[in-house]
């Protein structure tokens, strides 16, 4: 059985009723206290719950382990992401909308949950991460839903500095391909940033926030 997901929230249980719901999803060596942060600067009509990932990473967590040359399993990722979507279909039910917001390796998170539970999820927003590349007869390929996605496309903000010194070229090549096959989406370079974000892009993320749920 999996564990539900240690999670922090920026309201009380009374006041998620109906609001649009922005699930943070933080990046390898961080915590869940990180991208909560940036709550503060994003529409405050939204419930925002952030998601520990399950692993020790240093000083703080990780989604699934990452070799030396960033390489990993899609039997890890998929074991992360089973408690975030069974944490989700109970709690998506009282929200008008679902978000994943993920960075860096929590876009890899975020797009992974979306691509097995797309009935869940209105749009993800993704910095500085990437897509998890699967092939086709990987054993963990029918997690994957990635048909359905190619009939009705993700709503997706893709940000990211292009040159970022932290996600191989290899994996943002892959990651431009599938979203064009896979999603509907909005493509935003923000130069200078490197592996981060910047409050310009923050205040995108803010306006595409909105413009969904208007």
């Amino acid at each position: 059985m999996n564990h539900a997901p240690h999670v922090i929230w920026n309201n009380d249980p009374e006041d998620r009723a109906a609001t649009p719901l922005v699930v943070l999803l933080h990046g390898y060596g961080s915590h869940e206290g990180d991208l909560m942060a940036l709550s503060e600067s994003l529409p405050d009509s939204f419930s925002y719950a952030s998601v520990r990932a399950p692993q020790r990473a240093g000083a703080g967590f990780q989604w699934f382990p990452l070799a030396g040359d960033l390489s990993f399993t899609t039997d890890a990722v998929v074991a992360a992401a089973e408690p975030v979507v069974q944490w989700l279909r109970e709690e998506s039910q009282q929200h008008s909308h679902v978000i994943l917001l993920g960075f860096s390796q929590g876009m890899a998170m975020a797009t992974t949950v979306a691509r097995h539970a797309p009935d869940l999820v209105d749009a993800v927003v993704g910095l500085s991460g990437f897509v998890v590349p699967v092939a086709p007869d990987d054993a963990q390929a029918d997690f994957f839903h990635d048909a359905a996605l190619r009939e009705q496309p993700l709503p997706m903000f893709w940000g990211r500095d292009p040159e970022d010194p932290v996600i191989p070229p290899g994996m943002v090549d892959f990651t431009a391909e599938w979203l064009q096959e896979h999603a509907d989406v909005t493509k935003v370079q923000y130069r200078g940033v490197g592996h981060g974000v910047s409050p310009q892009e923050i205040a995108h993320v803010g306006e595409y926030l909105r413009a969904l749920t208007d």
